[in-house]
């Protein structure tokens, strides 16, 4: 008889079933449907949505509605919470197993050479946010560059007023592109920030290197909305800074 001790921490106990973890695997690199994690992972969609369920109860996903097609969610994968509860696992096996859950700093990755894009509808508020970010974090390291499928005539005034108050950037000379001014180059990351740019623009889906964060659009919200998006956006580009880094190295 196996002598009763203190149960395994959340996150291995979720994380060990192995299609969970190709969950995990996937939604690390990007916000998904439920349908495209079916045809990812191979497996019936009531499987899948299942696991999903205990993945959100566990809190390590979340999900909300398409910005544009209401009828469809958007799942992603909490890397900042997921982070914290690897640290508490390593702690619950052995002190000495601290980790540092802070996501990675620019300062502790190495410069890299790529080049990404940012895409979204308008290119007035989460797109150039994004870009201006990704320099930021970078020094300037990886060439960014942002557009919109359909560019307002200005940058809206709260992501600008954001950029410079919380973030010493300053974007208030910079005037919204046309993605069909930008997407003649070719990119190693292409990033949509926007439901209707991905699900519209068809050719966005069969890009290789495509990526996808569904972040909501904060027009209709007042200078806390852009806050939040904001940072949002700027968590999600210091866990991208390793992803970077790494497919940099491995290029020949």
């Amino acid at each position: 008889m196996v002598p009763s001790g203190p149960p395994a921490p959340a996150f291995v106990r979720m994380a060990a079933h192995p299609l969970r973890w190709r969950l995990l695997t996937e939604l690390s690199t990007g916000d998904y449907r439920v349908r495209e994690l079916v045809e990812l992972l191979g497996h019936p969609q009531n499987l899948v949505s299942y696991h999903l369920r205990l993945l959100r109860g566990s809190g390590l996903v979340t999900s909300h509605r398409s910005s544009f097609d209401a009828r469809d969610s958007y799942y992603h994968l909490d890397l900042e919470r997921c982070a914290d509860a690897l640290a508490a696992a390593g702690v619950a096996l052995h002190p000495a197993l601290r980790l540092d859950p802070a996501p990675p700093s620019a300062a502790d990755v190495r410069p890299v050479r790529a080049r990404v894009l940012f895409a979204c509808t308008g290119n007035s508020a989460r797109s150039p946010v994004a870009e201006a970010l990704l320099r930021h974090r970078t020094g300037g390291h990886v060439e960014v560059t942002s557009g919109g499928s359909h560019p307002k005539p200005d940058m809206h005034p709260n992501a600008v007023l954001v950029l410079r108050e919380q973030y010493g950037i300053d974007i208030g000379d910079q005037r919204p592109r046309h993605l069909d001014t930008v997407t003649v180059h070719r990119f190693d990351r292409l990033i949509s920030l926007c439901d209707k740019v991905r699900e519209v623009r068809h050719e966005f889906s069969d890009h290789s290197r495509l990526i996808h964060w569904s972040i909501p659009d904060p027009a209709g919200g007042g200078y806390p909305v852009f806050s939040q998006m904001a940072a949002e956006i700027d968590t999600r580009i210091r866990y991208l800074l390793p992803v970077l880094a790494k497919n940099q190295e491995a290029q020949p």
